[in-house]
Formats: C-alpha cells, structure tokens, sequence
C-alpha cells in the first residue's frame, strides 16, 4: 500500500504523513528508528529519504502518545492504542477514496470539487494531528462523525450534480 501512495505522488510528502508511515509500518512488525528510515527509502525508490531528525524526534512524539513503545532491543512495536488510531486512519482513508472515485466520474467538475476536499482534509488532518493526544474520546468521536457527515453532503451534492449533468445532455 505504502509504494503504491508513493508511485501516486512522487516527491511530494504530505504534513502527518510520517506518522501515518511508521504506524503502518509498526502494524506488521517492530522496527528500530534505522530500519524505518531505511524502508522508507527503500519503498520510495529513493525518492523519500527522511533524516534521522525527522524520525527520531517523531518516535518520541508517538512514544509520549502511548501509539509506541519501545522493546528491550531498541526496536519500536505499536500499542493498543496506536493500532486503533492507525485503524481509524484506514477507515477514513477508504471513505475519502469512495468518495474521490465519485467526484472524478464527474469529470472536470468532480476534479475540482476532490482537488478542493483534498485541500481541507489536509487542513483538517493536519489540526487534527497535532490536536488528538488532547482530545478526549468523545471529542474523537465527535470529529469522527463530523467528518463522516461532511463527506455524505459532498456525496449527495455530486450525485444531485450528476444527474443534472445528464439531464442536460
């Protein structure tokens, strides 16, 4: 999944994307800060290499989290917790992609509409990211249902578009 995301956007790194990176690359086995860097280039061809400044100091971020945690042998295995938050990530990640197949069936129209959505998932998960060792489980909840209602309006929208569209033609 991870290569794949990179042969989509190339050299661009999203903010919060390497928290999103380790958590997924902890879910399938422990890794030392070395080894995720390593990966990382690997999985990018070389395209993301991420210094030792930008992991490292992340680790401890998601070790002060309780997502991490770090094993007598000095490789990080996920938590708990940061499994349920890498599986909440997934799930958003799959309503965002149904939702996006939708908007570019549309043609032109849908393209800006996703390219628009994207830009204020970013945002959002970018406020997000930095907020949610703060929050308490009902505001995650909260922000959870938010998101999932503000996604079925742009569905509906698209849909009601759709059919104009082709009551037009």
């Amino acid at each position: 999944m991870i290569s794949e995301w990179f042969q989509r956007v190339g050299s661009s790194i999203p903010r919060g994307f390497s928290r999103y990176f380790i958590l997924e690359l902890l879910k399938k086995k422990a890794h030392t800060g070395k080894e995720i860097i390593n990966y990382a280039v690997e999985q990018s061809n070389g395209i993301w290499k991420p210094s030792p400044g930008l992991i490292y100091p992340l680790l401890g971020r998601l070790l002060d989290e309780g997502l991490i945690e770090e094993a007598k042998d000095g490789r990080y295995q996920i938590t708990k917790k940061g499994l349920d938050t890498a599986q909440d990530v997934d799930k958003i990640n799959d309503i965002v992609k149904k939702q996006l197949d939708v908007l570019f069936r549309l043609g032109n129209v849908g393209r800006f509409v996703a390219l628009d959505l994207l830009e204020k998932i970013a945002i959002m998960g970018s406020v997000l990211s930095s907020n949610i060792t703060n929050m308490t489980d009902d505001e995650t909840q909260k922000y959870r249902e938010f998101l999932q209602k503000e996604l079925e309006k742009i569905n509906e929208k698209n849909i009601k578009k759709k059919g104009k569209e082709i009551k037009i033609e």
